[in-house]
């Protein structure tokens, strides 16, 4: 006997537009200049309250689950613009860092911070932060 079943659409639900708008806008800021992405950044976290790590960690797997680009080792860069953009929706902000490996071979990385406590990423200890952006009040 079977029975019939749909599964949800990827970013479906509540937020959905809001998900896949963030993910979109992360994946042309990626494209920017360092510089310039984080001084974008650096205007969108201002006025925000620090992003909390159980939210953050639940933004981190609604982008992860929308974005198959977002999800993998090299979509470090846009995942994390992306979880920043949509905690900055919320009006929160988490600590946002790019930086490259301590040791050769070089690998750069990006990756997200909140209650100074890394958001799903396994071991950032390895990498030296070169940029970095936090929220700042007005």
């Amino acid at each position: 006997m079977t029975t019939e079943m749909t599964m949800p659409r990827r970013g479906a639900g509540p937020g959905g537009v809001r998900l896949r708008a963030a993910v979109a806008a992360a994946l042309l800021l990626a494209r920017l200049k360092p510089g310039r992405l984080r001084g974008v950044l650096t205007v969108l976290s201002r006025g925000a309250r620090p992003a909390t790590y159980d939210d953050t960690l639940e933004t981190y797997e609604r982008v992860v689950a929308t974005s198959r680009k977002c999800a993998g080792w090299y979509g470090c860069l846009p995942r994390s613009i992306a979880i920043s953009l949509l905690c900055r929706m919320s009006g929160t902000f988490p600590d946002w860092h790019a930086g490259v490996r301590n040791a050769p071979p070089f690998q750069p990385h990006a990756w997200v911070e909140a209650e100074g406590r890394t958001v799903g990423e396994q071991n950032v200890t390895d990498f030296r932060p070169l940029l970095k952006v936090t929220p700042r009040g007005r």
